[in-house]
């Protein structure tokens, strides 16, 4: 198993935001965390990618426990997460923050490379690679912090809200990008609340209800689930 969580509790103060979480994601796959907001999704990828404590349970990356890990060293382990509302440097130029992606790394060749295979995954980065960041459009944007990401060579992509404030034309253009992304080798954590998007390309899902698991299983599985369907896809 590429990703194992146990028991995670987490705590905001004395509020608890996470009740004994446990899940995980095989190597390979893609995993849908789907839920209202405030349920905990994103206090599970900031856990896991060391932005956020636990207070009890274990998290396991390939055998290896990183919960007590800081952020950059679970960077290095192969764990890349794309914040919600994308978070591009909005000042510097698409290439720069293309180039922060892969801060941790030391071949500027290799790096040089790897921005060049970005630019032709995301022919716009290649388009507006000098133009600053923030005065692209909200699609540009995302695809900008996706390849971000990738500049780190994660095994693992944390995703949080991919499709939030996209037109429909965009939010499928995402959804091809995330499929695309997962054929290469690299799993995906996708939190998003466009369940009916996340069901369609995860292998495996858990509804998150007030920071605990109510019901997991095959996304195709769940798609058809009734309390499923009403809750979260519109009946």
């Amino acid at each position: 198993m590429l990703l194992e969580i146990s028991d995670l509790t987490v705590h905001y103060g004395k509020a608890e935001a996470l009740k004994g979480v446990s899940l995980d994601v095989g190597a390979g796959s893609i995993v849908a965390l789907i839920g209202a907001n405030g349920a905990g999704k994103t206090t599970i990828l900031k856990t896991i990618s060391g932005l956020k404590r636990p207070s009890s349970g274990a998290i396991l990356f390939e055998g290896k426990r990183i919960d007590a890990l800081p952020a950059h060293a679970i960077v290095r382990l192969g764990i890349s997460h794309i914040p919600e509302g994308r978070m591009v440097f909005p000042r510097m130029t698409v290439f720069d923050n293309l180039r922060t992606g892969a801060y941790l790394r030391k071949d500027s060749r290799e790096i040089a490379g790897d921005i060049e295979t970005m630019c032709e995954h995301f022919p716009v980065l290649g388009q507006r690679r000098t133009q600053q960041a923030g005065r692209l459009s909200g699609g540009e944007q995302q695809m900008l912090a996706i390849g971000r990401a990738l500049m780190a060579r994660p095994r693992l992509l944390l995703m949080d809200e991919p499709s939030m404030g996209l037109s429909p034309l965009m939010v499928e253009e995402v959804g091809r990008i995330i499929g695309d992304i997962n054929k290469s080798g690299i799993s995906v954590m996708l939190v998003e609340q466009n369940a009916r998007m996340a069901l369609e390309l995860a292998h495996k899902a858990y509804i998150i209800e007030v920071g605990a698991i109510v019901l997991e299983g095959e996304a195709r599985n769940l798609a058809d689930n009734d309390r499923v369907k009403t809750a979260y896809l519109g009946g």
